[in-house]
């Protein structure tokens, strides 16, 4: 009874499970109305800051990539709570207080000897949080998957038309924003150390999930002992999500040029190769254009 009463609830409109879910005082993390207020640690458990935060981005398999990691037996994370706690978000418009720091320790229980953290992509996107994460977590290991910023575009639109959000200028100008992964990783770099933060591409993740997932694991320090091997894909192909006119993907590409060429310099190992509207950046620069049919390399 129970199993299909969630089913009937999983097929109403998303605007409708969300009045429903509110009714009853049901919030999510990153809805206004959400308790902060920190669970209980269990039994042997300790709370403090995170060992690692994921911090980006939003539509790049984050969620999927977070849930790999949890098979690992040195990371622990507590039952129910959703891996994007979202804590930082409003303080972009407040003052974050010594109480705050102390409650958003709260969130991250761990049982000796163990590892435990979050993952909210919203993070990247908010060039407020370096600064108060740093505060709140300084020594924490950070988490970046990047996708072609052209895809992540298309993905992050359909998620809204999904969720029963509208898709106005703002939300386009949010979309657009998110995509500027180099102008955003300087914040975070004047905050972090390089060495503090590893940055992921969903698409090698997608061929080779286990290469990158050791990699992840070997940046949190959990090298010592190797996960079982994935037998769980990513949810959806890299090019998933509506299509949009050549018209737009050219404006897009053209926006975003400039800031994957910094990327790629910057990182050194951003393999271009794997992001389709990009690729031509790899064979020989802008001179080829995003139209260009010249082959590509790979670093």
């Amino acid at each position: 009874m129970r199993e299909r009463a969630r089913a009937e609830f999983a097929r109403l409109p998303p605007g409708v499970r969300r009045q429903i879910l509110h009714r009853l005082g049901r919030y999510a993390p990153w809805e206004v109305g959400f308790d902060f207020t920190p669970p209980a640690p269990g039994p042997g458990e300790q709370v403090g800051p995170p060992d690692f935060v994921g911090i980006g981005v939003q539509k790049a398999g984050t969620t999927w990539w977070y849930e790999l990691m949890q098979a690992h037996p040195g990371i622990s994370s507590p039952p129910g709570v959703h891996k994007e706690r979202h804590f930082l978000d409003r303080f972009g418009a407040q003052p974050m207080l010594a109480t705050d720091i102390e409650q958003y320790h709260g969130w991250f229980p761990r049982r000796t000897g163990a590892l435990t953290g979050e993952w909210t992509p919203d993070y990247f996107a908010y060039p407020w949080v370096p600064r108060l994460l740093k505060r709140a977590a300084p020594d924490a290991r950070l988490l970046l998957l990047l996708r072609d910023p052209v895809e992540r575009f298309r993905s992050g639109l359909a998620h809204q038309r999904r969720a029963g959000l509208p898709v106005d200028g703002a939300a386009i100008a949010d979309a657009v924003q998110r995509g500027f992964y180099d102008r955003a990783l300087a914040g975070w770099l004047e905050e972090f150390d390089a060495g503090q933060i590893l940055v992921l591409q969903y698409e090698r993740c997608v061929t080779d999930p286990e290469g990158q997932l050791e990699a992840t694991f070997r940046h949190l320090g959990l090298s010592g002992s190797r996960p079982q091997p994935v037998t769980r894909s990513a949810p959806a192909p890299a090019n998933a999500g509506p299509e949009v006119s050549d018209q737009v993907r050219d404006q897009l590409v053209g926006l975003y040029a400039a800031d994957v060429a910094l990327l790629a310099e910057r990182l050194g190992h951003l393999d271009l190769a794997q992001w389709p509207n990009f690729a031509y950046l790899a064979a020989g620069g802008a001179a080829s254009g995003p139209g260009s049919n010249s082959p590509t390399r790979r670093p």
